[in-house]
């Protein structure tokens, strides 16, 4: 299995310590037929090339992987990225913005994305997947490559509200692993300009009503276990992108679920946010469960497993908002 730590670290060190995340190793590809990805529904985020677009594109490179009776899909080489659309058959105004995690070196789509889809949808909740661009495969400016397209997202999402039929007021996010660290990094620094506007939906707010942090990666230089955080790494990086740290009154509301025995993603990430949330009065909720490990996502853990409840009370924790 790939390592979503060091990939994680890996590819923010990139512009600093000369590392990629596309020279990590390789997910192992499975036989499976790829599942369906973007589904029918869906945008681009860009009218043309991304910011900071490479003289030559990453090579889109979905691939299934996982164990031999759960295969997924998971994206690399996401040059043009998309937001997969999912509506409930009866919707009730609310929406979240799903980021999956993948250490920043692959993109687990279908695990954390429309598999999230499909657990919150009945509960009326229109769900918006983000395929977002990766920072270690050449682009300019890669650190903030993550952030743009998740600011780019919220932006597009709240500027075609009515579209949707959903209230912009009601716009969430949710992110998995380092897709967490992407939420969280959308919740402190939504307003942060790391791309020029686009077109009239630059004016809309990217900041999420809610967010949802599931194994959340939230300090990064925590997670590096090859060196980059060391004086001659990327420590500005670092620094600008320690979510707890940053943590202001300001924030929205945040929810988090973690399993403390995750060897991936260790759980004092989720209690560092949960902490710095308490301290600066952010509403905040938390489900720790004894076992889990990581990755487990919207339907990949035994159905008899407590971690499975997670979208249950996450929904109801959604329903507070109001």
């Amino acid at each position: 299995m790939v390592d979503r730590r060091t990939m994680l670290a890996a590819a923010l060190a990139l512009p600093v310590a000369g590392r990629a995340a596309a020279a990590q190793p390789a997910p192992r590809p499975g036989t499976a037929p790829l599942t369906p990805w973007p589904p029918r529904e869906h945008f681009r985020l860009w009218p043309g090339k991304p910011p900071g677009a490479p003289a030559n594109l990453p090579a889109y490179a979905p691939s299934m992987n996982g164990r031999p009776d759960m295969r997924e899909l998971w994206l690399r080489g996401v040059a043009d990225p998309v937001v997969g659309i999912f509506r409930p058959a009866k919707p009730n105004g609310t929406a979240v913005l799903s980021i999956p995690g993948g250490g920043y070196g692959f993109v687990s789509i279908e695990n954390e994305g429309i598999d999230v889809a499909r657990a919150l949808n009945p509960a009326g909740i229109t769900v918006f997947v983000l395929a977002y661009r990766l920072p270690g495969e050449g682009w300019d400016g890669a650190q903030d490559v993550p952030l743009q397209d998740a600011q780019r997202a919220m932006r597009l999402i709240r500027a075609d509200a009515a579209r949707y039929g959903i209230d912009p007021a009601r716009l969430g996010a949710c992110g998995f692993s380092a897709g967490g660290h992407l939420a969280g990094s959308l919740t402190i620094a939504h307003d942060e300009r790391v791309y020029a506007p686009v077109d009239a939906a630059d004016r809309q707010s990217a900041r999420p009503a809610f967010t949802g942090l599931v194994y959340p990666v939230t300090t990064i230089a925590a997670m590096d276990r090859g060196g980059a955080g060391r004086p001659d790494g990327p420590m500005q990086v670092y620094r600008r992108y320690d979510i707890p740290a940053r943590v202001t009154a300001q924030a929205p509301p945040v929810f988090l679920a973690h399993s403390v025995d995750d060897p991936v993603c260790p759980v004092d990430q989720s209690l560092a946010m949960l902490a710095a949330c308490r301290r600066a009065k952010v509403p905040v909720e938390a489900h720790l469960f004894e076992r889990g490990g990581h990755g487990w996502g919207a339907l990949h853990a035994p159905m008899d497993s407590p971690q499975r409840v997670w979208t249950d009370l996450f929904t109801r924790w959604i329903g507070e908002r109001k």
